[in-house]
């Protein structure tokens, strides 16, 4: 089995900035992608940035220009910087991973437990 921790959420003033971790353990044979999603009350989870191990990481357009996502392959871990935040990112985010294990002959998307970010004065 595979198991995503995230850390980094939190309370943050409108402006601020705060980072995302999250590491995945395991029997992961290899990751092919590791992203980081969010979902916000009464909303669908969407993505808000993505790291594919080959290929280029890609952005929702409201992350443009103020998150960045990196990944550390040596670690299996995965960082999300946010910074000018703005109260409409206030959202539940969740750590994802596509993830070979020695129990698999495909990719399988694993998920994170959410970490709580919340942008309010």
């Amino acid at each position: 089995q595979v198991q995503l921790v995230e850390s980094g959420g939190g309370l943050v003033q409108p402006g601020g900035s705060l980072r995302l971790s999250c590491a995945a353990s395991g029997s992961i044979v290899s990751i092919s992608f590791m992203g980081w999603y969010r979902q916000a009350p009464g909303k669908e989870r969407e993505l808000v940035a993505g790291a594919p191990t080959t290929g280029r990481t890609n952005y929702a357009d409201s992350a443009k220009g103020r998150f960045t996502i990196s990944r550390d392959y040596a670690k299996n871990t995965v960082h999300l910087w946010m910074n000018s935040l703005k109260p409409e990112d206030t959202a539940v985010y969740y750590c994802s991973a596509l993830v070979t294990t020695n129990r698999s002959f495909h990719p399988y998307p694993y998920w994170g437990q959410g970490t709580q970010v919340t942008v309010s004065s």
